[in-house]
């Protein structure tokens, strides 16, 4: 089993810096979530230009994968690494901070995009440098509105994982919306506007409280006209999609490689309609304090499961935390009868701020109890298992009980 608690404090940059300043070669190995991608990309931009060879890649791992030169774990303590964490900030802040000491800027809008996707908002949770830079520069300007990653609003409304609408997973809904609000080819902030309460309205009409918070993080946007994508909120929702789906992908984004944003808007809108789906139409049970959604899913879908349980937690669960649970068939070759006889689980979860739960330890002790491993921060994780699903539901709710 592996598992991840968080650590006691953020990392110190100026021992990092110092680590990587005299590297001759560095293997940054990230979380895969959006904020950690971001931190990996503001780490490998500096590195990339002081000439140090690097590589990067994501992992699920409690270790670092064996290799040569300087490892840098980015969002867990790993024993044979530098380790970043975000106990207190955003991993792209202190990541940030680890640039500064290099004697390099930090790109603020990578950087920014990390701080929505680790769900705070530009400008707290330490990340007030980063938002100051880039108003200076003109990379970033606050509009009314809602944040989506494309031009074309009806696409983003579809989808967005910073929302759950009626429409969400389909465009064809979506467009419908846009037209009963007269929303134009052009609009200016007027529409902007009208499209927002609508949105609001809809997000949180039969929502639990939470979302009235959750949705405000979606509205009020900041645009990026020269990012690659039209709003940080936008930018965020993409590099977490790719962070799980297509790490090689948004490792290539958070560079800045402009021919990464046509298949990362692909994976995100595949990503997006398998998490939506989940909650389509899903079995779920309250318990004392969790909230649990079981579906089944083929392991290409196993991804979505953490976005699901986000979602889930913010817009469907009257309960502090949310489990997605998923029986997983292995397809196998139907020519040698195997089938969906093969059989697994995953599962992801993610708890409310205010909630008195580690749902990582909890995976991690469900996924023990169960025959697996697993991964995550306080708020939110993931697990693999062998064993019965509803086993594993038990486990996990006995775990997560303060």
């Amino acid at each position: 089993m592996s598992s991840t608690q968080p650590g006691r404090a953020d990392a110190d940059p100026e021992r990092v810096a110092s680590a990587l300043s005299t590297a001759g070669f560095v293997r940054l190995c990230a979380r895969p979530t959006g904020d950690a991608l971001a931190a990996a990309g503001l780490l490998a931009r500096a590195l990339r230009d002081r000439g140090t060879p690097f590589h990067v890649r994501t992992t699920r791992d409690g270790s670092v994968p064996a290799g040569d030169g300087t490892a840098v774990a980015l969002g867990w303590d790993a024993p044979d690494a530098q380790s970043v964490r975000g106990e207190d900030r955003p991993l792209s802040v202190v990541a940030a901070s680890v640039v500064d000491a290099l004697g390099a800027e930090p790109d603020p809008v990578v950087g920014l995009a990390g701080v929505v996707a680790a769900e705070a908002v530009p400008g707290g949770a330490g990340s007030g440098a980063l938002l100051e830079e880039a108003e200076r520069r003109g990379a970033v300007r606050r509009r009314p509105g809602v944040a989506v990653p494309t031009a074309d609003v009806a696409d983003g409304l579809a989808s967005s994982t910073l929302l759950r609408l009626p429409c969400s997973g389909d465009p064809e809904a979506a467009r419908a919306l846009l037209a009963d609000l007269g929303f134009p080819a052009e609009p200016d902030d007027d529409a902007h506007r009208r499209l927002a309460s609508a949105v609001a309205l809809d997000a949180t009409a039969e929502a639990p409280p939470r979302a009235t918070e959750a949705v405000e993080r979606a509205l009020r946007p900041y645009a990026t006209p020269t990012g690659p994508f039209e709003t940080l909120g936008g930018y965020a929702d993409v590099l977490d999609a790719v962070a799980r789906e297509r790490p090689g992908v948004g490792v290539s984004l958070a560079l800045g490689a402009d021919a990464a944003r046509a298949d990362a808007l692909e994976c995100w809108r595949t990503h997006a309609g398998t998490a939506h789906g989940f909650l389509d139409d899903p079995t779920t049970g309250r318990y004392d304090g969790v909230f649990v959604v079981r579906v089944d899913a083929e392991p290409t879908a196993v991804p979505a499961l953490a976005t699901a349980a986000r979602l889930a937690r913010d817009y469907r669960s009257p309960e502090p935390v949310a489990l997605v649970v998923a029986r997983v068939a292995d397809g196998g070759d139907e020519a040698d009868g195997a089938g969906d006889d093969a059989v697994g689980g995953a599962a992801a979860a993610a708890a409310a701020p205010d909630a008195d739960a580690d749902v990582s330890a909890a995976l991690a002790a469900a996924a023990d109890a169960t025959g697996g491993d697993a991964t995550g921060d306080g708020r939110r994780g993931d697990a693999r298992f062998d064993g019965d699903v509803q086993a594993f539901v038990q486990a996990f709710r006995e775990a997560v009980q303060p």
